[in-house]
Parts: structure tokens; sequence; C-alpha cells
């Protein structure tokens, strides 16, 4: 018999359907649907429907731990997430309508696909009776909450975060919720569920996860200690920091985000509070929520142009002349171009899931303009070793540097690698970390190793794989020099 609150004893289950926000607290359709006292079912759907971005190898690792840390959550409370895999388009209705569930909840998704997908479920359960709720458990600010004078979607960062700025200050976070029974018509059905082992989420042959389980605590838990460590360790030093990938400046709370195991109205009232306590407020909390304002517009942006992804969205770009070099995209991939801020950058990549924000920038220019290569490629690769791999932000990211996207940087702006790492990494410790080869190097010398004595650039035991360093796989200037022709080719 399911508790009895806010006037109702119904049996008929509400069906709590998790997808990018796997998390307890500041869940607003877990939330309703516990204060309706109705029995609860948490399903999460493995989804095979048509159109929907299959996730990367980083983020199926992610996701395998959110899962396991939401089911462990849930079942401490006397339930239980069941995980099916398959269509949701299909799956959902029928459980529904299996299960005899009085409503369906969940939180609103903004890429085409999953809009069309949720859009064709609601309709199917209120053909069935059900009642269908969406909720918004993942933006400060929707995509359509927030549009210029004429009623059109923002095309320029700095307007868009003014006025959604202007709307009001984001709601407070909803505490995690005191929990109804648990439906037991999911065992009584005779249902088969999917065991998250099935999923074969995580790499075994080969494991390529070492570096990521050492470097990430993945779940709700996960994320508020990371969160507390920022505060704590990193957001007194942020707007002066943030750039530096030397210094543990970040809040390194993307992937968190990314999957829901942290919701970003927690994050911006935790990071609001702690600066007025601490009288840390100003340029670090500015520079702090302009990141948050970065992926609302990200979003904002997929919203009105669901193609970002594969589409530029300054057409002008169509015509660009990429060049087809696998070795060279190889090389890039690999962290081996003989740029050591680059190449530490992608090894921090492989090894870690993750990269320091002001090296992204640098490592796709670098791709882009430096080698010619499609953004795309790079778009892509990220989108498969990246932890926080984000369908708004890993595109809209690619194309602000590109020059292709919205109120991007200009195609003719080009990241010099080595001013880049001499600026954001003088002493050449971001570079030590991940580039072995080049640790005894002096700092004057850290950025630009062509420069030494080949004797410099080996390590005691050079029978070692990283004895040597590779030579520049182009020359910078040079490079830049193609890249302003090709774009002034574009005519």
């Amino acid at each position: 018999m399911a508790r009895v609150h806010d006037g109702c004893d119904c049996a008929d289950p509400i069906i709590v359907w998790f997808r990018d926000d796997l998390r307890l607290a500041d869940n607003p359709a877990l939330h309703a649907a516990a204060r309706s006292g109705r029995p609860l079912i948490c399903l999460f759907v493995y989804q095979t429907d048509d159109d929907i971005r299959p996730l990367g190898g980083a983020a199926r690792w992610w996701l395998h731990g959110s899962l396991l840390e939401l089911d462990r959550a849930l079942r401490s409370k006397g339930g239980e997430l069941l995980l099916l895999f398959g269509s949701a388009t299909k799956l959902i209705p029928h459980l529904a309508v299996a299960f005899r569930a009085h409503s369906v909840f969940w939180n609103r998704r903004y890429g085409a696909a999953e809009r069309l997908i949720d859009e064709d479920i609601k309709s199917k359960l209120k053909a069935s009776g059900i009642e269908a709720k969406s909720f918004n458990g993942h933006l400060l600010y929707e995509p359509w909450s927030v549009s210029s004078s004429s009623n059109s979607p923002f095309r320029v960062f700095s307007a868009f975060w003014r006025a959604a700025l202007a709307t009001g200050e984001p709601g407070a976070p909803l505490p995690a919720p005191s929990l109804p029974d648990f439906s037991s018509r999911v065992d009584a059905s005779g249902l088969r569920k999917t065991k998250l082992t099935d999923l074969r989420l995580e790499p075994t042959a080969p494991d390529w996860a070492k570096g990521l389980r050492a470097f990430w605590q993945r779940g709700e838990a996960g994320a508020k200690k990371r969160l507390d460590e920022f505060l704590e360790e990193g957001f007194s030093s942020y707007a002066a920091a943030r750039d530096r990938p030397d210094r543990p400046a970040t809040s390194r709370l993307s992937p968190y985000l990314r999957f829901g195991n942290i919701s970003v109205r927690q994050v911006w009232h935790a990071v609001t509070a702690h600066a007025m306590r601490s009288g840390s407020a100003g340029r670090n909390l500015e520079k702090f929520q302009s990141e948050f304002g970065w992926r609302e517009f990200s979003y904002h942006l997929l919203y009105y142009n669901p193609d970002m992804a594969r589409r530029n969205l300054q057409p002008g770009f169509d015509g660009m002349p990429w060049r087809d070099d696998d070795n060279a995209f190889k090389a890039w991939q690999q962290g081996k171009t003989g740029y050591p801020l680059v190449d530490a950058g992608m090894r921090e990549l492989w090894a870690t899931g993750w990269m320091h924000n002001r090296v992204r920038m640098v490592v796709a220019s670098f791709l882009i303009k430096d080698l010619l290569i499609d953004w795309r490629k790079g778009e892509a690769w990220f989108w498969d070793t990246l932890v926080d791999a984000d369908a708004a932000n890993n595109a809209a990211s690619w194309q602000w540097v590109a020059g292709s996207g919205a109120d991007a940087a200009p195609f003719f702006r080009i990241f010099n690698p080595v001013l880049q790492g001499e600026k954001f990494d003088p002493e050449g410790a971001y570079v030590r970390r991940w580039v072995p080869e080049l640790e005894k190097l002096p700092s004057n010398l850290i950025h630009r190793p062509w420069e030494a004595a080949p004797k410099d650039l080996l390590r005691e035991d050079t029978s070692s794989p990283a004895a040597n360093y590779p030579a520049r796989i182009v020359d910078h200037r040079q490079a830049r020099e193609r890249a302003l022709e090709a774009l002034g080719n574009l005519g």
C-alpha cells in the first residue's frame, strides 16, 4: 500500500524516466512524482531509437558509473533503477500500459531527435489515458524562454546572456525528496530486466579506462565532492588562473553536469553563496557564471540549429578546402604533433577523458587552421574521447574555434601553440606532466623543443619509447599563411 501523501492513496504508480539527470537532488521530475505519494517506478532506457547519436566510448564509461551509483542510491531507499535496452518510443508506452501507470514524468531534452521522441511518447501515453509531464532539470533558462526584441533566436552570446539574466535569478534547487513506496508491479509482471553489465558500457579488451578510474569518481556523491573541492581550492583564484592548465583553478564539473549527477542550479547557487560568504565575489563569480552562460547559449543554438554538429552555422564556410591528411590527423589524435602544448592536451584527453578548456581551444585551432582539417573530424574525436561530450557544448565550441558558428571567433584568429604555451604554462609544468620526453628541458625551451640541442631531448634511459620527441609536423608560420589563403579563396 502506497503511503498517503497530499490526499492520495492510489496504487497506480508513476514512472520516473531518468535520462540526463542521474541524481536524486534537484530532480524536478522525481520530486514531483514523490510529492504525489504514488508508488514509483524509476526507469532508465539505454536508447536505440533512430537518429539518437550513439554515445562515445568515454561517455559510455561515465554513464556506467552514474547508473551504478543511482541504482545504489535508490536501493538505499528501498527501490531500484529498472534498466532496459531498446527503443524508448516503443518501450515507454508499452510499459506504462503494462504497469497500469497513472503517469510518466521526465526532465526535458533539447536535441531535435530527442524532442521528437518525447513528443511521440507523450502523444501515445495520452492516447492511452496516461498522464505525461515533463520538467526542466537541465538548464537555467530553457531555449524558448530567452528571445531577442524581435522574438528571434540569439546569435550573439553577450546579448543572449544579458537577456537571460534579465529574466531573473535561477530558481533555488530542490532537495532530495523523501521517496514514497516503490511499486511492486515490475516484479509481478515478470519483465526481463537488463543488467548493467549487459550494456557493455565499460571497456574490457583492451581496458583503456584505467586512467579515467584514477581521475574521476562518477555519480552524485562524486559530483558533490568535486564541487566542494573546487569551492575550497580553486574558486578564489578562478578569474586569474582559469586559463592556466598547470593550476587546479577550474571546476571540472562538466561531466557531472553532462550526465546530471549534479544540476546547474545546484552549482550556480552553491558557488554564488560561497562567493558571498568568502568575499570572493566580483570578478571570480562573474567569470564563473559566464561559463554557465556559454553552456546555456550552446543549448539555445542547438535547439534552433539541430544539425549543429554536422553543418556550418555560417554557410559561407561550406566551400572551405579542407585537407584529407590521415597521417596528420593521427599525429594530432595521438599527441605527436611536435608542439608540446597541443600534445600535452591530446594525451591528457586520452588518459583522463578530459582536457583543460584553454587547451581545448588551442588543439582545436591547431587541427582546423594549422592542419586545415575539417572541424567535424575533431568534434567527432572529442565526442568519442571526452567524458563530458555534450551535444550542445561540443559542437558549438568547435564551430566557435572554426569561425563557422554563431558569434564565432573569426577564422583568422589562429592560436599560436608556442605563445599560448609560454603564456599559460610558463614553467612547463603541464607539458612535463603529460609529455615526459620533455621533462628535463628548461622552461625557456619547453614549448619550442626544436631549438634545444639533441642531447637535451633525451631521457637518461634512451631505450625508452619516450626517449625522443617527434619533430613538428607543420611549421606554424607557414601553416597560418596557408589557412589565411584558404579563407581568402572562399571569396
